[in-house]
């Protein structure tokens, strides 16, 4: 089988996989009648639709809580090679700590921690 072949058979067989994937999804599909799906709150109906918009404070919360998530994924790898490297590990990790201290304390001067 030339490659010219090979690559239009592997073109018919991805075709046939995705028109079986459509099919099968006709028919399991659910139908339009039933009851709504709602979220569940403690048996109480939503006030707000699911993707309702959150106030642009909590943006600033989650990149926070990111970077320092982000540390702690530095750290963790640190923690485990530290004895084995020596005193230069941990010059490096404090100097990288104390980059992030410098990030919160900017955040701190433009008031990303004001809640108000």
């Amino acid at each position: 089988m030339s490659g010219f072949a090979a690559a239009g058979a592997l073109l018919l067989v991805g075709v046939a996989v995705v028109v079986g994937l459509y099919a099968v999804a006709r028919v399991v599909a659910v139908g339009a009648g039933g009851s709504p799906v709602v979220a569940f709150q403690g048996g109480a109906a939503p006030g707000e639709h699911a993707f309702s918009r959150f106030h642009v404070r909590w943006y600033v919360v989650s990149m926070i809580y990111l970077a320092f998530e982000v540390e702690m994924v530095f750290m963790y790898p640190w923690a485990l090679v530290v004895s084995s490297m020596g005193a230069a590990a941990v010059v490096e990790m404090f100097l990288f700590l104390g980059v992030l201290v410098v990030g919160v304390l900017y955040a701190w001067r433009e008031g990303a921690f004001e809640w108000t």
